[in-house]
């Protein structure tokens, strides 16, 4: 399959940077920091808008929730010519002392099953980023002064799954937080042939039994990390 079946836009309307992130609401955000932001799809609810961050074209889109939706996305995307893809999201922490608003940079993602899982069923492959667009998340949230934290996390298939040893048995072998989708986005970059990389807001501290935030709640520390996704997708060349 070459065309895509879900993200109604063509190849004109897609930038070669993206931006993907699960909460609509923190799409819409995001396109409010372009230029000349304009919806290139809604199809599915899997909302995409392209525009330029000082003159640089950019698209934000909304992946949804969990593996099986990000790859959805994620092939349609390179189906349309995305090449460096970062994913925005949020994260629960496992590792005491992680505060809500500080950044995860994940250096890999661990995965059980799922939706990798179909893609390579003869295999367990370690899932990791491209290690420039890495580099390059971190060296910018130091450069604007955010709190980050560079580790795995885990890339989990069921948000309600988790049983009361779920943050021992993963920090104890050193992972340090824990999402849905990075597994899979870094998995098929990998496979696919293109760069992909992931900034994560603490959302919840699951150690520390913190409450999870909400988009609203993160809004402004989204604000300021984004400028450091921003300027690593401007920075990097194609």
């Amino acid at each position: 399959m070459t065309e895509p079946q879900h993200l109604k836009a063509k190849r004109q309307d897609v930038a070669e940077r993206v931006i993907m992130a699960g909460d609509p609401a923190r799409v819409v955000q995001l396109a409010n920091m372009l230029k000349d932001s304009k919806l290139v799809n809604e199809n599915r609810g899997l909302i995409m808008y392209t525009g330029r961050y000082e003159e640089t074209p950019m698209t934000i889109v909304c992946h949804g929730i969990g593996g099986a939706s990000a790859a959805l996305v994620f092939e349609e995307l390179i189906m349309l010519g995305a090449k460096i893809l970062i994913r925005l999201g949020s994260t629960g922490a496992l590792l005491q002392g992680m505060r809500i608003g500080e950044v995860v940079i994940p250096n890999g993602a661990a995965y059980l099953g799922g939706t990798l899982n179909q893609y390579i069923p003869d295999a367990h492959i370690t899932p990791v980023p491209d290690f420039r667009l890495t580099e390059e998340l971190f060296h910018n949230t130091e450069r604007l002064g955010l709190k980050s934290y560079v580790g795995p996390v885990f890339s989990s298939d069921a948000f309600y799954a988790e049983d009361p040893q779920f943050v021992s048995r993963w920090s104890s072998r050193g992972y340090i937080a824990v999402e849905m989708e990075c597994a899979t986005i870094f998995g098929l970059a990998m496979m696919r042939k293109v760069r992909a990389a992931s900034l994560l807001l603490i959302s919840d501290n699951l150690a520390e039994m913190t409450p999870m935030v909400d988009a609203e709640q993160l809004k402004r520390y989204v604000d300021k990390a984004s400028k450091a996704v921003f300027d690593t997708l401007r920075n990097t060349k194609l």
